[in-house]
């Protein structure tokens, strides 16, 4: 009897680019000391199929919020696109074992977005994989930090606006054709673009008329269709530009700053929309904000 020798791994090689502009988008981010003494997170969206940036911008940490971003100033440029590739990251997927599959049934904020954009998620599971991602970020570690240094910018606001115009010039010297032509951009329809690359979440409306979010308490303004929300199920969105609206069912109760003021008309005249006998704390600054963004 011949004893079964250890079975060997799979088989890998190079993937093969996406065919079209728009079939697939890719983001990662890379921490690095991008400018003398600071690590920073610099979060990339581009196209598989020509390594075309288009969006690219500098946050202290990644996550859900930051996705959220990037996506979003792709399909403004572009269009919606058919699929979105990353790593198993866990404001991409939720992992219930370590290392193994990301859950495609219990989705995380940002997997929810996708499925109601239509957009196909697709997880990275071997470094051969990511080997692009960690060659173009290369690329990016050994030119980016000289660029800057060259300019004096060390402060990441300065940082964010010189990449506005680094990008069209990386992209003119790095990009590549598609293997076929056209692209498979669609044009956006929803004007509720916004309302769903954000954080959502479930509150019950407190007693006073307030929820609870984020270490903030928003109060609902007056609303002439209803005249309180006590115990009713609302939805707070945090969007990535730090503003939030309170929702209950489609209808938009309220609009909220980064630090809780109340920007819908409504309530610039009930006044500032936080509760005056709580402390507001902005979300930026909170535990719950780190773990979300």
């Amino acid at each position: 009897m011949v004893n079964k020798g250890k079975r060997k791994g799979s088989h890998r090689k190079k993937r093969p680019r996406a065919p079209l502009a728009g079939m697939m988008i890719h983001q990662d981010g890379s921490t690095h000391e991008w400018v003398p003494g600071q690590r920073w997170d610099l979060i990339v969206t581009m196209d598989d199929a020509t390594s075309e940036v288009y969006s690219g911008f500098f946050v202290e940490e990644e996550g859900t919020l930051s996705s959220f971003r990037g996506v979003r100033e792709t399909i403004a440029a572009n269009g919606l696109f058919s699929s979105f590739y990353s790593d198993r990251g866990s404001h991409y997927w939720l992992t219930p074992k370590a290392g193994g599959p990301g859950d495609k049934t219990q989705l995380t904020q940002f997997g929810r977005a996708m499925k109601q954009l239509g957009i196909q998620m697709i997880a990275a599971y071997s470094p051969e994989a990511r080997g692009r991602s960690e060659r173009f970020f290369g690329t990016l570690q050994g030119r980016l930090p000289n660029e800057l240094a060259l300019h004096g910018i060390t402060d990441m606001a300065d940082a964010n606006d010189y990449l506005k115009s680094y990008w069209p010039r990386f992209n003119r010297t790095f990009s590549v054709d598609a293997p076929e032509s056209g692209n498979a951009f669609v044009a956006v329809l929803d004007a509720r673009l916004k309302d769903i690359l954000c954080i959502q979440e479930e509150r019950t409306v407190r007693g006073d008329n307030c929820v609870q979010f984020g270490g903030m308490t928003l109060q609902i303004p007056a609303q002439q269709h209803r005249c309180h929300f006590v115990k009713a199920k609302v939805r707070v969105h945090a969007y990535p530009d730090g503003t939030y609206a309170i929702f209950h069912g489609p209808r938009r109760l309220a609009n909220y700053d980064a630090a809780g003021a109340c920007s819908s008309k409504e309530g610039r005249e009930e006044g500032r929309c936080v509760n005056r006998f709580a402390t507001a704390t902005p979300l930026a600054s909170s535990p719950k904000a780190r773990q979300l963004g």
